[in-house]
């Protein structure tokens, strides 16, 4: 199931979901003063910067996205970037939430003639102990998956929720059947967010989200862990815990494909680009709320970029190894450069696919606001392609579960 492109009456019902959340769920006044801040930007910022490099500048002096990004893709990147440099936290993690996200989700689904998505999602108690909760994506839910994506979804640690990320997911299962497996299911880790919980929580939470899965599947080598920016990072540091304890051969996955991964969450490195959304100054804050002390920062089990230990990379590595997609301008790119190029000289087998003129999260961004059915699975297709090649697909069917 692969929905058509975001349009601007999807962005419009967005809106109207998105107010009344706002209001339940955010301080009157707060909310007041961040509107009035954000009326300059958008009726005088946003129209003459945008105005002024898509129509008065020559191509080629044009920021790398805006020089391939469609009328729709530049505004709504414009829009994010402001977000995310300026909108406080408590107001943006509303934009993301289960309430916002879910009856929009609904109605993309009946504007498309769905009164019932083709594929079931069911929320999962994995962890009482770790507070840990989850979202199981599959086909046929009686029996046993033949592969399984265990996601962590990106945020900066303090903003997004499964359900935002679920048409994604739902549209990567759908090319994963396509693709030959016969049982492919997705499972979500719905972590704590910051600043309800900070370092080790969110740890705790990935591991048992693991095991819970590999309770599931009973064979790690036909567990993908994936994600994107900060669940990316999450997943690295789960490699790095993983590969500390006794047998860590019995619990290596198969494969990891990590996209747009916060290698290291306060450094120099991480600079605004022209073309990305994400804003330095924000992620290091986000960074260091996540850590909690600057000596964690150093750690890394938290920041997973601080380890140059090449032993200790080449025990946590996936069977299969990684696979790394992330666009070339993106905030995070000089760091996870150098972490593939540290994986590499470990003997770790590494995959890259470094997008021209993309922004951070690429694979997630371009599903929702690229214009061709093509181009918005691109990819997706690519990450699927990758994942056959190393957990070939089954041709049966295991026991149900």
């Amino acid at each position: 199931m692969i929905l058509g492109q975001i349009s601007y009456l999807d962005c419009l019902v967005f809106l109207i979901v998105l107010a009344p959340q706002l209001l339940l769920h955010v301080n009157i006044i707060e909310l007041a003063l961040c509107v009035l801040k954000a009326l300059p930007f958008v009726f005088f910022q946003l129209p003459y910067q945008f105005c002024r490099e898509r129509y008065f500048t020559t191509k080629h002096q044009r920021s790398p996205y805006v020089q391939q990004a469609s009328f729709f893709q530049d505004l709504v990147i414009r829009i994010v970037r402001y977000a995310f440099a300026f909108i406080p936290v408590n107001i943006g993690r509303v934009f993301f939430s289960k309430g916002v996200a879910l009856p929009f989700l609904r109605f993309r689904l009946l504007r498309h003639g769905y009164i019932q998505a083709p594929l079931t999602w069911r929320e999962a108690n994995v962890s009482s102990k770790a507070k840990t909760m989850g979202l199981w994506v599959t086909v046929e839910e009686s029996e046993r998956p033949d592969l399984v994506i265990y996601y962590c979804h990106g945020g900066g640690f303090s903003m997004g929720s499964n359900y935002f990320y679920l048409e994604f997911l739902m549209a990567w299962l759908t090319l994963l059947r396509d693709a030959g497996y016969r049982n492919p299911a997705i499972f979500a880790l719905e972590y704590t967010l910051v600043p309800d919980e900070r370092y080790p929580v969110q740890l705790e939470q990935t591991v048992a989200g693991y095991d819970h899965v590999c309770s599931i599947v009973k064979d790690p080598s036909r567990i993908c862990l994936a994600g994107d920016s900060a669940g990316a990072t999450l997943q690295l540091s789960l490699l790095l815990q993983l590969s500390k304890s006794s047998d860590p051969g019995k619990r290596r996955p198969g494969f990891a494909t990590l996209i747009s991964p916060w290698a290291t969450l306060v450094t120099p490195k991480n600079r605004d680009t022209p073309s990305d959304y994400l804003n330095a100054d924000s992620l290091h804050l986000y960074g260091r709320q996540f850590a909690g002390t600057q000596a964690n920062l150093k750690d890394p089990l938290v920041s997973p970029g601080v380890c140059k230990d090449r032993d200790w990379w080449l025990r946590a590595s996936p069977s299969g190894g990684y696979c790394f997609m992330y666009g070339s301008e993106e905030v995070f790119g000089p760091e996870v450069r150098d972490l593939i190029a540290l994986l590499r000289r470990s003997g770790c087998a590494v995959r890259v696919r470094e997008e021209p003129g993309q922004v951070h999260a690429w694979p997630v961004v371009s599903l929702f606001l690229a214009d061709t059915q093509g181009e918005r699975t691109k990819g997706l297709r690519d990450l699927t392609k990758v994942i056959t090649q190393v957990i070939e697909p089954q041709m049966f069917l295991v026991d149900g579960l």
